[in-house]
């Protein structure tokens, strides 16, 4: 059932893009298309560059933020798990601080425009989500977990940090490691906020963006069209 309720949606969204208008009008949204139109599909394959790039950017942007991100996230989450660590302490309250406060978008967009000088460029769309305080005290509870003997025997058998953390703690931890990498990636790949904020050349826009411009330009023209048909009626 629960997979029914994931697959059949995506599904839908299938028939209607190849189902014509006045089906969709007359019978609704169906599972199986009615009347088949591939118009909208011929539209987007007209020009195809656009949007093959868009898909371009918005992938390398899951696959390469979601890898330093995760990066950055096990590392951070693995120094404050350490008891032994002698500022475990304060970065740990720095990451609840920021669960609870955050300056708001007008100082973000100042930073990363006006201090990282970002517009404009791809790692507007990485570096805002490097760490997420929600991922990082996920992964320092499991770290936490992680037997401390079996560290101890490690720095015996003369293992560096280095060494311990990337062959002994990820390994044993490779099911939450997997789990927020996933949820990284999801965050990266739906995001369209981002680009909105800090892109402004057509040429990087992430395929989120791509689709949110075109739904907005298409309510426009909606709206435009029928306040034209309006006041056409009442002259």
């Amino acid at each position: 059932i629960v997979c029914l309720t994931c697959v059949v949606p995506l599904i839908t969204v299938i028939s209607i893009s190849v189902s014509s208008d006045s089906y969709i009008i007359n019978h609704g949204y169906s599972i199986l298309p009615g009347k088949i139109d591939l118009t909208a599909y011929k539209y987007l394959f007209l020009y195809p560059k656009g949007l093959l790039r868009a898909y371009g950017v918005s992938l390398f942007v899951s696959l390469g933020g979601c890898a330093f991100s995760l990066l950055v996230t096990c590392m951070f989450s693995y120094a404050i798990s350490r008891k032994d660590f002698i500022f475990w302490k304060p970065f740990s309250l720095f990451v609840l601080f920021t669960m609870l406060f955050n300056g708001g978008t007008v100082s973000n967009y100042i930073i990363v425009t006006n201090y990282y000088k970002l517009q404009d460029n791809i790692l507007a769309l990485i570096l805002p989500y490097a760490i997420v305080p929600m991922y990082v005290l996920i992964l320092r509870t499991f770290f936490s977990s992680v037997p401390k003997e079996i560290i101890e025997s490690a720095k015996i058998d003369g293992a560096n940090e280095t060494y311990t953390f990337f062959h002994i703690v990820i390994f044993l931890s490779k099911p939450a490691v997997a789990t927020v990498g996933l949820l990284i990636l999801l965050l990266y790949w739906n995001d369209w906020w981002l680009g909105l904020l800090y892109i402004n050349d057509s040429k990087i826009f992430p395929i989120q963006l791509m689709l949110n411009n075109i739904m907005t330009n298409i309510e426009f023209l909606r709206t435009s069209t029928m306040g034209i048909a309006s006041s056409s009626i009442k002259a």
